[in-house]
């Protein structure tokens, strides 16, 4: 048994056997160029594919053992984070009370199917960065491929909670990424027409919004980055292709059936009291220190974001006088004033599905404006009342990908869909699969430890 295993031969049979398992499910006949390299690597030997080591010498020194080990490590690590797992870290509190700020999670890339790099260069375990530097690009643009995703377990489902590439992250403002590059042009957009209303002078949203873009370029240091090193964000899926979505009051209907909320969902709330709260008490209910000190208002005012029974324990506390859903605000996607819609109240949105043509207006341009232009590679534009696609006119699309509409749990404190539109299909990253680690960054030393959390399957 033992000369089996050791026989270059066999060696050869097991690795291949793998090797074109694994081209098989990529799907890449390319791949197969890599089988002479195999070949000669354990039969004919006629290259030196080990150049770190000295050829025909049995005993390494421990420098090139350590490098041998080291380049195999970096080698299994990037095949494992690009095919199989990834970990992650909850940045924000967007997805409270589901996921929480401190949590470690790994990414399942095999449930919905791993995709291939956009950017195959790139320095390993950075994503779009270099470590101490604030906009050197740790890839190369040299090389660039088309999105490709390879079999996987299953589809997107409503209510999985999803990794994916932050889709308005296309165009970053070095330096200021929060909020993102097109809510800082709309802002200084709404700056500059309130300024000419005041002086009775008359700017189109057209002209503001020119005015605007150029002033943010001229302040800052504008960069573009490829779909796989946009951010990577984490929200509930609540809509997949074909869907209508619409929320009323705050609830979201789905197909026009109530998407019941889950237990630790989160939405603002006013709350009036005669004397400041217990900060150790609230605490204790799963309200952390930052939306405490941040949620005073000052005169015996607080916004806080509560679940259902956060709310229930709040108002049976003395000092309450009253406890009412935050009011409704601001403008949402797609921003334009054929949708005057808002985060409480918007729809019916219909979610663009594979294969479907629709009926292209200048009334619905707006939801489909990114989609066509941004995400599937067109050249979109409208001339005297007509829309033109890659010059040619168009009164109907038909969409070249599926489409997704994400939101976080903490309804009211999560920048998604609501805000930048519909998540494309390939800018899907994976599905939150399993916490193997959280932390309370409001606790020392071991108590930041939530062991309740530590080795749990995400539902």
């Amino acid at each position: 048994m033992s000369k089996i295993l050791t026989n270059k031969w066999f060696k050869l049979g097991c690795v291949l056997f793998v090797y074109l398992l694994w081209t098989l499910w990529i799907g890449s006949w390319w791949l197969l160029l890599g089988v002479p390299v195999l070949f000669d690597i354990y039969i004919t030997k006629k290259v030196h594919w080990a150049f770190w080591k000295k050829k025909g010498v049995e005993k390494q020194t421990k420098t090139v053992e350590w490098i041998d080990a080291l380049i195999f490590a970096i080698i299994a690590a990037t095949l494992i984070r690009m095919f199989f797992f990834e970990a992650y870290t909850i940045p924000t509190s967007s997805m409270e009370k589901s996921m929480l700020v401190g949590d470690y999670l790994f990414v399942s890339k095999v449930a919905y199917g791993p995709k291939l790099p956009n950017t195959p260069l790139s320095v390993p375990f950075t994503h779009h960065t270099l470590p101490f530097t604030q906009s050197t690009k740790a890839y190369s643009d040299l090389i660039q491929w088309p999105y490709k995703r390879i079999a996987g377990l299953g589809e997107i489902k409503r209510e999985d909670i999803v990794v994916f590439n932050f889709p308005a992250g296309d165009t970053v403002v070095v330096g200021r990424e929060n909020p993102d590059y097109y809510s800082q042009i709309r802002g200084q957009e709404a700056a500059i027409r309130y300024v000419a209303q005041e002086k009775g002078l008359s700017v189109t949203p057209e002209e503001a919004w020119s005015i605007a873009r150029k002033q943010i370029w001229r302040e800052n240091e504008i960069i573009a980055r490829p779909v796989d090193k946009r951010e990577n964000y984490i929200k509930r899926c609540v809509g997949i292709p074909g869907d209508v979505l619409e929320m009323k009051d705050a609830v979201l209907y789905v197909n026009g059936k109530k998407l019941e909320d889950k237990d630790k969902m989160q939405y603002n709330y006013d709350i009036i009291v005669n004397a400041p709260f217990n900060k150790v008490k609230l605490q204790e209910m799963g309200i952390s220190m930052e939306d405490i000190n941040g949620g005073y208002m000052g005169n015996n005012h607080y916004v806080l974001p509560l679940t259902v029974e956060m709310v229930e324990k709040i108002k049976k506390m003395p000092n309450v006088l009253s406890v009412n859903h935050q009011e409704d605000d601001g403008q949402i996607f797609p921003y334009s004033p054929n949708y005057p819609w808002t985060r409480d109240n918007f729809g019916p949105l219909p979610i663009p599905k594979k294969g479907e043509t629709i009926d292209l207006t200048l009334e619905n341009l707006p939801l489909y404006d990114r989609i066509i232009g941004a995400y599937e590679e067109n050249k979109l534009e409208v001339k005297d009342s007509v829309i033109y696609i890659n010059g040619a006119p168009a009164d109907k699309y038909t969409f070249k990908m599926d489409y997704y509409w994400m939101m976080g749990d903490n309804r009211h404190n999560s920048a998604d869909s609501r805000y930048w539109g519909f998540v494309p299909e390939d800018h899907i990253v994976g599905k939150a699969y399993f916490i193997w680690l959280s932390l309370d960054k409001d606790k020392s030393f071991l108590g930041k430890i939530r062991w309740n959390r530590m080795f749990r399957f995400i539902h």
